[in-house]
């Protein structure tokens, strides 16, 4: 199976990066088996398409704010996540939704499409996530994680190799929101 998992957003702007952010750490903690790519899209838009045509699935993770609780982690899927990117508001939603749509009209939208979204708390400017989205951070990747094995992928294994902090690790660690390479105090 041809699978990409696709995190989306900007890390200068708190939990408007969650989705990059979680697919670092997936690939930091993680191997997967051949067939599964992630890729951060940062805020990028329709120059993806060339990276979700002819896959079988894309797993998408973005911020969006759609009036949960701060941190909620929400999926949706096939033609609802477009319609997702209509209806709610996320930062680069036009760059997404142009790219959906141009997926939808050149026949191209991957035969499954799920959307994680997380309720943002802050999106104004820093590196940290915030305290609300840090402390839903593992079942967000514990959903996407289960999402790949539903689809197939079960040889998806711990790294063995030694793994370098990344450099927000103390607020997702500590549960402490902070900036990046300080410890907090």
């Amino acid at each position: 199976m041809d699978i990409l998992v696709l995190g989306i957003g900007n890390v200068l702007l708190m939990d408007e990066g969650v989705g990059v952010k979680a697919v670092e750490e997936l690939d930091r903690r993680y191997s997967f088996p051949q067939g599964v790519e992630l890729l951060d899209g940062g805020t990028s838009g329709i120059e993806l398409l060339t990276h979700i045509r002819n896959r079988d699935a894309v797993i998408i993770i973005d911020a969006m704010t759609w009036g949960r609780r701060p941190g909620s982690v929400g999926r949706v899927e096939g033609r609802d996540v477009p319609a997702a990117f209509l209806t709610r508001i996320s930062p680069h939603q036009l760059g997404l939704s142009d790219l959906l749509a141009a997926a939808m009209l050149t026949d191209e939208l991957p035969g499954h499409l799920v959307l994680f979204g997380v309720e943002p708390q802050f999106l104004e400017a820093g590196f940290s996530l915030s305290p609300a989205v840090t402390a839903n951070f593992e079942k967000l990747l514990t959903a996407v994680l289960d999402e790949l094995r539903r689809l197939g992928c079960d040889e998806i294994q711990p790294q063995t190799r030694t793994i370098t902090p990344s450099p927000w690790a103390y607020s997702l660690h500590n549960g402490n929101a902070c900036c990046p390479g300080k410890e907090p105090s």
